[in-house]
């Protein structure tokens, strides 16, 4: 059980890698600045390179969501949950959370099999879960308008030819630590949950913290998937909700990457969809009001309030399956 888990783990993180690749490269392929091929290259090699960077949001997947260990067949249903969630998200070309989908099914199946709530750190859930669900995507939202504002404002003399110019190769430079970021943050969800299952396993003692092994795997696995690509959800993004020029895909970027490297300094799991999306609506926001296709962007909101129950129900329904089966 304790392998069929870390492959299922490391699935969700290659399925994670092409759901998410979106996040860092969406913007830089509807500006053609960067080819898909080159895009997806250069973010693949840096989701790498994030990964084996910090274990603080790791840690709080493995030791600060759910109380004592699980059975593995609890931590494979979770797992199940979120990949079920995330495939059906990047077939509607919906840019949901990974992140959230893994914590909400986590929890989901944990409730079931303890029959009780408290098994949930709720704390913790609310502190570095909830709340950031909400404030990463208005800090989003606030620092894309408001840098977008600061570039217009700065760069009113210069002829948008002149612009384009310049900013198409500090777009590249923004993607690329977006890319970076992105593997920062999201690559340690699976680092943590693989952990958390070695530990329940009694493999390893919980106070190990995040074996270079399972960090090494977890970054390769991610950066596999980024190399998949994602179109479907990189046109959404990068396309459908707003027309960008490389001005606007480097506010947006460079915006989300200072919000996501503060996130991840503190340990919160945000979610890099999340964060992107909005930042891409303050850069469009800031032109005016009505160069957002706020009926795409209302469908991307509406998925960021729905992924957490839906999850939770999805891990709870596939450990009531296994329950019955098992018996």
């Amino acid at each position: 059980m304790l392998i069929i888990v870390i492959v299922l783990a490391l699935t969700f993180d290659f399925i994670n890698g092409f759901h998410d690749t979106a996040n860092s490269i969406a913007t830089s392929i509807s500006t053609r600045v960067l080819t898909p091929r080159q895009a997806i290259t250069m973010s693949a090699a840096l989701n790498f390179v994030g990964a084996l960077v910090s274990v603080k949001v790791a840690g709080t997947i493995a030791t600060g969501i759910v109380r004592g260990a699980l059975e593995q067949y609890v931590i494979a249903a979770a797992l199940i949950g979120a990949i079920i969630w995330n495939l059906l998200t990047w077939y509607l070309a919906l840019p949901s959370s990974s992140s959230h989908a893994l914590i909400g099914s986590l929890i989901g199946s944990a409730i079931v099999v303890s029959g009780s709530i408290k098994v949930v750190y709720w704390n913790n859930v609310v502190d570095k879960v909830i709340i950031p669900l909400f404030t990463s995507p208005l800090l989003g939202l606030f620092f894309g308008y408001l840098v977008m504002k600061f570039l217009y404002l700065i760069l009113r003399p210069l002829s948008q030819r002149t612009v384009n110019k310049h900013f198409s190769k500090l777009q590249i430079l923004s993607a690329a630590v977006m890319a970076y970021s992105h593997g920062s943050n999201d690559a340690q969800k699976t680092m943590g949950i693989i952990t958390f299952a070695l530990v329940s396993s009694g493999v390893i003692d919980g106070e190990a913290g995040i074996p270079l092994i399972v960090k090494i795997v977890c970054a390769v696995s991610m950066a596999l998937g980024t190399s998949i690509g994602g179109y479907r959800i990189i046109k959404t993004v990068g396309m459908n909700m707003i027309q960008l020029q490389p001005i606007g895909g480097f506010a947006a970027e460079t915006s989300s990457a200072v919000v996501i490297q503060v996130m991840t300094a503190i340990g919160a799991p945000v979610s890099t969809t999340h964060v992107i999306s909005s930042a891409i609506m303050g850069v469009g926001a800031s032109k005016r009001v009505r160069a957002v296709n706020w009926s795409v962007a209302k469908n991307i909101v509406t998925t960021w309030f729905v992924t957490i129950p839906a999850t939770m129900l999805l891990g709870a329904g596939v450990t009531v399956l296994f329950d019955f089966f098992m018996k």
